[in-house]
């Protein structure tokens, strides 16, 4: 008896779609990188590309819990000596709210080229509205 080695063509790739208002940023982070890779298919392996696309709505009401909004920065380096810039989340979830949510996916993907493919099916959007009704995405509840 050999052991089952899934291929890419054995997957079908489901849409889900995450609703973030009022739940903490890092658990829906957290669930949109499981979707994305694809650990919760009974047949995952780490080595292919499993994983179904996520749509993320509402990411301005997602929320930070504790003291994470006045003393949690963003960190960015320019190139140049010195250069360290660096930005509070205060001013990341009133300015660009995707953005933070999508450093959270990010970090929680591995980063390899497998990592590098599952965020391209990641959809982010800072209101109620998205733009991909037609691939009728369920409802996933975190």
């Amino acid at each position: 008896m050999s052991t089952f080695m899934p291929k890419q063509q054995d997957f079908s790739r489901k849409w889900y779609i995450i609703d973030a208002a009022g739940k903490p940023l890092g658990r829906v982070a957290a669930q949109a990188a499981v979707l994305l890779r694809g650990k919760h298919k009974s047949i995952f392996v780490p080595h292919v590309d499993c994983g179904d696309h996520v749509i993320i709505i509402n990411c301005k009401d997602a929320v930070l819990t504790g003291k994470k909004l006045t003393q949690k920065y963003h960190y960015r380096h320019t190139g140049y000596i010195g250069h360290l810039k660096s930005t509070r989340y205060d001013k990341i979830m009133a300015e660009r709210p995707g953005f933070a949510m999508t450093l959270a996916v990010k970090r929680m993907v591995p980063d390899t080229t497998i990592g590098r493919k599952a965020l391209t099916r990641l959809r982010v959007f800072d209101g109620a509205e998205h733009t991909h009704s037609a691939q009728k995405p369920e409802v996933f509840d975190v």
